[in-house]
């Protein structure tokens, strides 16, 4: 009897657990952003596979694999600013199919160089840049429309959700990438990545118009300089870009993968490390009940930030295979934890106005940082060696966060229970209405 009655508390307990479903139940334009997200990420991990094994068998430097990194990063920077502004001022939905679209054409550009006699190197720079620059324009849309579509006391559940479609694409494309690449050829794997963006942008096609406010501004310098402007009036904001900065520049080594693999033996692996981070974080995010019940979300992303630089120290230490998968693992479910602590903070905060600069803003936070990672892990590995290159970006990286948590007082007090929360936006038509 008495394992009866225990029965309702333990099942209860599990659903607190589990990861809140209602965006997902409630909104068909989060379904649909969802279900595209799933398909292009698998895809897009592919071709995150393919390109450095690529460049590493034409060129066999360290440094020119790191270099992938530094020929992103201006592209990113500025398109990612400008994009920002753009979806403050422009129908979200018309930007993030167009761009979605640009991105599957990258893709079959890749392709068509592979299959060449001699494929040669410069392309592969190229495409890198105009794919960073498109995720510039792109990204900033994506994360501002959530804010639309969701309410906000859904939103670190539809923060989680999203972490959630992120991963399972993030295991399956890497997974899946280096048996492609393995047994059928490169050229798979970006003919996959082409077909993956072409079904993206079908389902795209079924979100209701996001059109911008009719006062809205059009894209300038001065919006660009506005957004700035609030966010470095919200310490708390800028604590956040400033910790993922930080931890992305130190101990992101994602680029020296197929370095990593061939000192331990195991070239067998390089999918399986690209994987695993994306497994640590879907662990989290199938098990992030909790999340909505966390309000000191600065706290959480320094202790999360902290725990990735310790588990790359780690990685970079060890010398089984195996012990080297699971601290990549752990490193990935650390970064989810921090981007859900980020992501809700982002949401509570900024008004719908701006979201899409600030969106711009917090782009290059998480995103600049993985890029000039790759530098940083290509030129140490180079001069060095890549085990040394993870090892010592990881110990920096716990470091750095360290001395940004104790210089910035605002996102270690953070608390959504006193927050000012982001305005919200005016009801929108009955769903299914307006649709083009």
């Amino acid at each position: 009897m008495e394992e009866d009655d225990d029965t309702p508390a333990r099942t209860g307990r599990l659903r607190a657990l589990l990861p809140d479903l209602t965006p997902w139940r409630t909104s068909r334009d989060f379904r649909l952003m969802w279900l595209a997200g799933v398909i292009t990420t698998f895809g897009s991990f592919l071709t995150l596979v393919a390109l450095p094994v690529q460049v590493k068998d034409l060129t066999g430097s360290a440094a020119a694999v790191g270099a992938i990194g530094a020929v992103e990063l201006v592209p990113l920077v500025v398109f990612g600013l400008y994009g920002g502004a753009l979806a403050d001022a422009m129908d979200r939905k018309l930007l993030i199919n167009a761009s979605e679209a640009a991105q599957g054409l990258l893709s079959a550009a890749l392709l068509v160089n592979t299959l060449l006699p001699h494929p040669g190197v410069w392309p592969l720079y190229v495409v890198a840049a105009l794919s960073s620059a498109l995720t510039g324009l792109q990204r900033p849309a994506l994360d501002a429309i959530v804010q639309r579509i969701v309410p906000r006391d859904q939103l670190a559940a539809a923060a989680s959700l999203n972490a959630l479609r992120y991963q399972v694409g993030a295991i399956a494309g890497p997974s899946l990438a280096g048996l492609v690449i393995a047994w059928v050829g490169l050229e798979w794997a970006y003919a996959a990545d082409t077909v993956t963006f072409a079904a993206s942008v079908c389902l795209g096609l079924g979100l209701r118009r996001s059109p911008a406010a009719h006062d809205a501004a059009r894209p300038s310098l001065r919006g660009v300089a506005e957004g700035a402007r609030y966010a470095w009036s919200r310490k708390e904001l800028l604590g956040t870009y400033a910790i993922d900065l930080a931890a992305m520049f130190f101990a992101y080594p994602a680029a020296i993968y197929p370095f990593l693999a061939d000192d331990l033996h195991a070239r067998w692996s390089l999918g399986l490390m690209y994987a695993a981070g994306s497994v640590g974080s879907l662990l989290v995010s199938l098990t992030s009940g909790w999340a909505s019940r966390v309000h000191r979300h600065g706290r959480m992303v320094v202790l999360a930030a902290a725990g990735w630089g310790a588990a790359m120290a780690g990685a970079g230490w060890a010398r089984q295979i195996w012990l080297v998968l699971l601290l990549l693992a752990l490193a990935g479910g650390m970064d989810m934890v921090s981007g859900i602590g980020r992501s809700t903070m982002w949401n509570q905060t900024i008004p719908d106005a701006l979201r899409g600069r600030l969106a711009g803003i917090e782009l290059l936070s998480y995103s600049v940082g993985p890029q000039l990672g790759q530098v940083r892990s290509g030129a140490v590995a180079a001069a060095t060696s890549a085990r040394t290159s993870v090892w010592s970006g990881g110990l920096a990286g716990v470091a750095a966060v360290g001395l940004l948590a104790a210089s910035l007082p605002a996102l270690m007090a953070y608390d959504a229970r006193a927050a000012g929360g982001a305005p919200q936006p005016a009801p929108r038509a009955p769903e299914g209405a307006g649709a083009a």
